[in-house]
Order: structure tokens, then C-alpha cells, then sequence
């Protein structure tokens, strides 16, 4: 029996005994593994995880059990020092020596720290491995303001730890960009918004030249000669290949490190090869999980003698969500020497950037990049990697088909869907024809496909949807694990069964104690179906925070008020009230897009002695926070604009008023146009109204945002009351069918029979259901009540506004930036 001895046992050195095990069963190979960590192999790609779960067993790769059952010796804990050639062994520094016949390099790579002076103090570490986090957690118990250098993945990841942790928390970057190796400048510009408003302070060309403190690091000094007070430093500013070993026993390393290897990833050594993060393959140093599976992949190909694969080039596009953020790049994000024709999309009111490449003959798609919304990124990469066919409009690929209708693009069976175990499309449909499977989990357990990075699962369960359908099976959406339905089931049985608080609903077809996936999907359920009171009956605690404070957190901590000012107009006496509110409260206050004044910068405990004023003055909750309608934007109408057909204004306030405060699967939007000119921009929203000569066209599921789509016409030159009245069942059949967090649009994409199907069920009542639609719709419409008007009258409901439930101090740690002159810090008694 060959020995097989894998030094290292990562996620690389792992998945290489796995994938020999599978290839060759127990009789061929005894292998043994040595790990320097005290822990089996743990998931190093989701390692912040532990930050808020401090747990090793749900990052592990396999337990330990897994080596016992597969005969893999498994010897943790212990350092390789020596390896002999000559002798073909391995010594640890415990003084264990092994024999091999075969040796695999798994080492992976160290942190790379910088040589800055100070760098040795207290307080600075390394994040890298779980010993590294757990001493970082221990410090931090201690600190308020953190750094963390480094711009790139890791480092991003490690602000996200930071910020789990409460710190103040700074990011140095030495480049002018974020991730400049996957993002251009419109790209990093966008990202770093998004990490600015999540509370991340970013100071990008920073050349840090000194840790300054007297044992115990206080700060940072750059090389600008500005500094930064800070009580704690954790530096992720890249990575260097563990090659310490292969110099011991005179492998080829790189001039700038790394083991050096041929396309069958062996040493100067034949009988010794490399993989992850150490190995140097024609001078790249790859340091994403899924080259290191191929190179295992590689290597227990020549150790079963097929010897059929090497080792090429690897496609290096990546898709992280750092702190909530979608980040993406795929094929050639630059083009820096390749003629190519961008096409840019950018939001930068959302923090959204895309970016594709496109070949100067407009056939090929080259590369590209995503920020803050990264839903297209399996497609594009698919695209990408295997030189599909442009639609005739490319840009299509990042907006979505503005008609509505399906790109219609077919991925070839040979498409790599997942790069982590190599699956292909074919493989998963194959799988699932074969295997008889039924669900996406046992896709993933058959195939490996999307048990890596987890990057490829959406096209995954796409494809299984797909497989499905063809094959005659409707597949059954369900919630989440706890509740085995799909959203529009659990609407009927809140209804059939009168079901009237989550842990009702959870006992009589749930299971366990809940998510936050199914929580506020609930919450919406009810709400959307009996109408009451979200902080009354057991309701504030399935909420979300800004429903549960009837307000949208902001940067900082402090929330925003938004009182509803239907249809955009406003009486001078109020407009008065707002600003002495805003003068009062010391609140900072803009002019919405939707014809809104927003208040931000409220205290919790503030929030119910702000509204008591705005409502005694006749206002009412904006629903600025909830899934539900936010504004009906108008135009002046015929009142004022001499183009005016209808009275927008006067429409636009009975619709809005109507409508106010209903709970749907997410945000809606509407606004009603006096004439074609369309000032009020009817046709991106929801659900928009414009004005014709004979009465009003009616038109749903538009949406601007990441992806804008053109609302489309339901009814044409119909009077108010029919104009309604379809508004009633529209609303009514989505809330009813929709899934979680769709917006219109969306679901109109997903709807079987698109819009001809909808104007049928809603203009033709095919489904005969209208009038129930429309009793439904008045049941919301008569049982409203404004929540914060609730909330002032209500003492009780007034105590759970605070910060701290044993005190009513306010929390002493926010601090206030001025904005352009509207923040007077001082007035506040707390830190500028």
C-alpha cells in the first residue's frame, strides 16, 4: 500500500484527502495528514462567522470522526520541521518521523506584516487563523476604536469582525482604491459608500510609517504626517506562501516566495508536490479556494495513475458578500490591454456599480464588475467562461430585459457551474435524472457543487428548478427549514386557521424556534392579513429593527423620521412644525426623491416625543421602514401647469391615503402624472397613474433601483374608480402570490404568463376572485391606524423606546458629525 503523508490540513489539504479517498477507496493509498493547528480543517473563507457564533464545530470542514471512518491518520497539533529526500521522511518538532512515498505541500500562506516600526506592540495582531480571532475577541474587551490595515478581501473581512465587536472601526489602505485588484475607481467609490454608511471609516493612499505607544499601541502615524488615535490594530494586508520547508530540503522557491511546480504541481522532486496557497505555478500565487481544489483535483489524478489532467491558468472571478455588500469580478475586469467597449451602469443613491466588458465587435463578453448588487454574476460569468452569444441589446445582461421578458440564454451542459469541485452543468442534470433527487440538498451532497465558497448555489438551484420542470415535477418553494411551505401557503393558513401571532403559527405547522429569514416574513403575513398594531400582541419581537422602532436606523446608531405628506402637498403651518421640530431635536433634513421631508439623526428615546409634536400638528407615519407603500409622488396637475389634463395632486392624495401603511413582500412605490409629460415618473414605480384625455392610464411592476424596469400598461382610459378598483386587486393578488422580498417587477418577471396572464386575473377577473380582492383591500383600508399615533397615546407601548431597559440615560457612546452646518453637536452633550 503507497504512503501518502499531506502536510498541512487546511481546506486545500483536506479536500485533496477526500477527493483520494473517493478516487481510489481505503486499499490502494494509507494516508496520513499533519496539521499544525490543534483543529480538523475549518472553512477559512467564512472565518468572521466566528466573531458572532464562537463556536470551531460549525466551520469545520468534516469532524473528527470523518478521518476515523475514512482511515485518514489525522496527527493535529504538530509542527513539520525537516524533510529528508534522501531518506523520503518527515520529522515533526515533537521528534515524530514518518515515511512516504508521496509527499503533498498543503502549507498555505502566513499573513504577510509589513516591516513598520512598532509593529511588535501590544495590541496589534494578525488575522488569520482561529487562535488569531480568539485573541483579537479577548483584546477587544477592552478597546473602543479600531484599525484594520489592509483594503483588500481579508481586510474587509476583518472590519466586518471589528464592527461585531462594537469597535469605532478604521480601514488603511495604501492604494487609492478598495480591492484593487477587482475593482476599478467608480467600483472601490461605490463600495466604499456602502462601507461609510454601515459605520466603516475608510483613509485610502495611507503609507503607515509608525505604530506609536510605549509597549501598548495607541495610534498610527502615516507617512503624509497625519496619524490616527486608535487602541488596537489588525493588519490583513496580504499573504506569503509557507515555503519554509521545501527551502530546508532545496525545492525551487520563487524570488518573492512559493514552492515551485510544473503543470502536474510537482517539486524539483517528483515524488513531492504542492498545492494551495505555497505553490507557485508559473509565477501565480493563487490565493482562492477553488484553484487549490484543482490543484487536489490534479494530484489525486496522477496518484491513481491516470494521469489525464494538469494544471492551467485558473480563472480568478470571485463573488464575496463583505458585510452585507455583494462584491463580484469575473473574467477580465480591467481590460487595461485589450480594445473593449464598457458598458457602466451606476446608483450611486443606492451604492450600486456594474460594469461589463464588451469585445469591440459586440459578440464576446470579456469581464466585469459588481458592486452592491451581484444578482447577475453566476450568468455573466457563464457567459463569460464560455463565449455565449450577446442578446442583441448587451447591456440587457446588467439591467434585465426592460420588456420584462426572459433574456433567454441556455447554458451548455459543459458549463462549469461550480469551480470549487469542478461540476459541471451536465453533471448536475445528470445527477439528478440518475439519482432520482428531489431537492437541492441532495444535489450538493451528490455533486459538491456549492459546498465551497457557496458562490454557484443560486445558479445551482436554478438549474435543479430547471431539470425539474423539464421532467414534469413542480418544485415546492418553502420558507426556510422551520416552516415546510411557501409563503403564499402560510398566507392561507394564517387565514383558514385565524392564526393570529407567530408562535401560534410556529406551533401548529412549524418547527424549532425560528429565523430571521421566517420572523419578519411572518410579521408581514400578519400584518398584510388582520391589520394590527406591529408593536402590540407579541408582534415587536418578529420585527426587524426599523419596523420594531417604527423608524430606519442609520450610520451611527440614530434613526430617521419621515412623516407622510401625501401627495406631496403641504400646508405652510405645517411646513412650519417641521422645522421647529428639526430646530428642536437638532435633526439634520432633506427633501426626499418622493416628495418627502426626511428628519435624521433621532435618538431612539426621542422618537416618541418627536412624533407626539408632528402628529398634534396633524401628521402621520411615513412608513419610511416597512414593506409597505412609501410615497404616491405627483405632479402639479391642471391645478397649476398649464399641460394638465386631471387633478394629479387631488388623486394622487386619495391614493396614497388608501393605500398607506399596507404590509407587502416588499417596498411599494407609485405616482400619478397629469399628463403624458409625465413629471411624477409614473412609469418606474410599482404602480403608476397617468393622465389621458378621456380618464387614466393604469400601469404596474415598474422598479428603478439595481435593476430599472418600465412599469407596464394594465388599463387604459379608465375613470378613478375603476382606476382603483384594479389598483385594490393588483395589490391584493401580489401581496397574495408573491415571494419574500420581490418587488413587483420581480414577480411579474416570475408570473407564468406574464402580463397577459396578469391583466386577465386582474382587468378580466378569470380567476373569479375579484371580489374578494376587493373586500380584502377595503378590510386594510378601514381597520388602519397610524402606528406612531398608536404609540404616542399609548404609555406602554412608549417604554420600549429607549436604549437601555435598565435605564433612560441615552447611550452615551454616539457621536454627531456637522452637515453642512445642520449638526450642533454641543447642544447635545455628547463627543463631536
Amino acid at each position: 500500500m503507497e504512503k501518502i503523508v499531506v502536510i498541512g490540513n487546511g481546506m486545500v489539504g483536506y479536500k485533496f484527502c477526500e477527493k483520494l479517498r473517493a478516487a481510489a477507496g481505503k486499499d490502494q493509498f494509507e494516508i496520513t495528514v499533519f496539521g499544525e493547528e490543534p483543529h480538523v480543517a475549518y472553512d477559512r473563507v467564512h472565518l468572521s462567522e466566528y466573531f458572532t457564533n464562537p463556536s470551531v464545530e460549525h466551520l469545520e470542514m468534516a469532524p473528527r470522526s470523518w478521518y476515523e471512518e475514512n482511515d485518514v491518520k489525522l496527527i493535529s497539533g504538530e509542527l513539520i520541521t525537516s524533510i529528508d529526500r534522501a531518506a523520503k521522511t518527515v520529522t515533526s518538532y515533537k521528534g515524530t518521523t514518518i515515511s512516504y512515498d508521496k509527499l503533498v505541500l498543503a502549507t498555505g500562506s502566513g499573513a504577510f506584516v509589513p516591516p513598520i516600526k512598532g509593529v511588535e506592540k501590544e495590541g496589534v495582531f494578525v488575522y488569520r487563523t482561529i487562535e488569531d480571532l480568539d485573541a483579537i475577541i479577548a483584546y477587544a474587551k477592552n478597546t473602543k476604536k479600531a484599525a484594520v490595515m489592509g483594503g483588500g478581501l481579508l481586510g474587509l473581512e476583518a472590519a466586518k469582525a471589528m464592527l461585531d465587536l462594537e469597535q469605532e472601526t478604521h480601514v488603511i489602505e495604501f492604494a487609492p482604491r478598495l480591492m484593487p485588484r477587482q475593482l476599478d475607481n467608480a467600483g472601490s467609490d461605490s463600495l466604499v459608500s456602502k462601507m461609510e454608511a454601515l459605520g466603516i471609516n475608510i483613509h485610502m493612499n495611507k503609507n503607515t510609517s509608525n505604530i506609536s505607544g510605549n509597549g501598548k499601541m495607541t495610534g498610527m502615524e502615516f507617512a503624509d504626517e497625519t496619524s490616527l488615535d486608535v487602541e488596537m490594530l489588525v493588519i490583513s494586508a496580504g499573504i506569503k506562501p509557507r515555503d519554509e520547508l521545501a527551502k530546508t530540503c532545496d525545492l525551487s522557491v520563487g524570488p518573492r516566495g512559493g514552492i515551485v511546480v510544473n503543470d502536474l504541481l510537482q517539486t524539483d522532486d517528483e515524488n513531492i508536490f504542492a498545492i494551495g496557497e505555497c505553490a507557485l505555478h508559473k509565477g501565480m500565487i493563487y490565493g482562492l479556494v477553488a484553484p487549490g481544489y484543482e490543484m487536489a483535483d490534479v494530484v489525486v489524478d496522477q496518484l491513481i495513475s491516470k494521469r489525464e489532467k494538469s494544471f492551467e491558468s485558473y480563472d480568478m472571478s470571485t463573488k464575496l458578500k463583505l458585510i452585507g455588500v455583494d462584491v463580484a469580478s469575473f473574467g477580465d475586469p480591467f481590460c487595461e490591454s485589450t480594445p473593449h467597449k464598457p458598458i457602466i451602469f451606476e446608483d450611486k443613491l443606492e451604492g450600486i456599480y456594474k460594469r461589463i466588458n464588451i469585445s469591440e465587435d459586440g459578440k464576446t463578453l470579456l469581464g466585469g464588475i459588481l458592486v452592491g448588487d451581484a444578482e447577475q454574476y453566476n450568468m455573466l460569468l457563464q457567459v463569460c467562461l464560455n463565449g455565449m452569444a450577446l442578446p442583441p441589446n448587451p447591456e440587457d445582461l446588467i439591467l434585465g430585459a426592460r420588456g420584462g421578458e426572459e433574456l433567454g440564454m441556455e447554458l451548455p451542459d459543459s458549463a462549469q457551474i461550480c469551480s470549487c469541485e469542478n461540476v459541471t452543468k451536465g453533471d448536475i442534470c445528470k445527477a439528478i435524472v440518475e439519482e432520482g433527487l428531489e431537492d437541492i440538498a441532495a444535489v450538493k451532497t451528490c455533486t459538491k457543487a456549492g459546498t465551497g465558497c457557496g458562490a454557484c448555489s443560486p445558479i445551482v438551484a436554478d438549474i435543479f428548478n430547471e431539470q425539474m420542470k423539464k421532467m414534469g415535477v413542480t418544485i415546492k418553494k418553502t420558507v426556510c427549514e422551520h416552516f415546510d411551505y411557501s409563503r403564499q401557503e402560510l398566507l392561507d393558513i394564517i387565514k383558514v386557521k385565524k392564526i393570529k401571532s407567530y408562535e401560534e403559527l410556529l406551533d401548529t405547522v412549524g418547527k424549532g424556534d425560528g429565523c430571521e429569514t421566517c420572523r419578519p416574513l411572518v410579521a408581514s403575513l400578519l400584518a398584510s392579513t388582520w391589520n394590527e398594531m406591529i408593536l402590540e400582541n407579541g408582534h415587536d419581537s418578529i420585527q426587524d429593527t426599523n419596523d420594531k422602532y417604527l423608524a430606519n436606523i442609520q450610520k451611527g446608531g440614530s434613526y430617521s423620521v419621515v412623516p407622510r405628506i401625501p401627495g406631496g402637498e403641504i400646508t405652510p403651518d405645517k411646513l412650519i412644525v417641521i422645522g421647529q421640530v428639526a430646530k428642536k431635536y437638532d435633526l439634520y433634513t432633506k427633501i426626499t426623491g418622493g416628495q418627502r421631508i426626511d428628519l435624521f439623526g433621532a435618538r431612539v428615546d426621542q422618537l416618541p416625543d418627536i412624533w407626539e409634536e408632528l402628529i398634534n400638528a396633524g401628521f402621520e407615519s411615513g412608513h419610511a421602514y416597512g414593506k409597505s407603500l412609501r410615497t404616491v409622488k405627483s405632479c402639479v396637475g391642471s391645478t397649476w401647469c398649464r399641460y394638465g389634463l386631471h387633478d394629479s395632486v387631488s388623486f394622487s392624495i386619495e391614493v396614497e391615503e388608501r393605500y398607506r401603511g399596507l404590509r407587502s413582500p416588499h417596498k411599494l412605490k407609485s405616482a400619478v402624472s397629469g399628463c403624458r409629460r409625465e413629471c411624477a415618473e409614473a412609469q418606474s414605480k410599482d404602480f403608476g397613474i397617468i393622465a389621458t384625455e378621456v380618464g387614466w392610464n393604469l400601469y404596474v411592476c415598474g422598479n428603478g433601483g439595481s435593476n430599472p424596469q418600465h412599469a407596464q400598461l394594465l388599463a387604459g382610459d379608465i375613470d378613478s374608480e375603476t382606476c382603483l378598483k384594479y389598483i385594490d386587486r393588483f395589490l391584493m393578488f401580489y401581496i397574495k402570490t408573491a415571494e419574500p422580498l420581490n418587488r413587483t417587477a420581480t414577480w411579474l418577471n416570475k408570473l407564468e404568463g406574464g402580463m397577459d396572464y396578469l391583466i386577465d386575473v386582474v382587468v378580466n377577473d378569470s380567476l373569479g376572485i375579484a371580489e374578494d380582492l376587493e373586500k380584502e383591500m377595503q378590510f386594510m383600508v378601514d381597520t388602519y391606524k397610524c402606528e406612531w399615533k398608536e404609540v404616542v397615546n399609548n404609555p406602554e407601548l412608549r417604554k420600549k423606546f429607549k436604549h437601555f431597559v435598565n435605564t433612560e440615560i441615552p447611550d452615551p457612546t454616539m457621536k454627531w458629525d456637522e452637515m453642512r452646518g445642520q449638526k450642533k453637536p454641543a447642544e447635545w452633550g455628547f463627543p463631536a
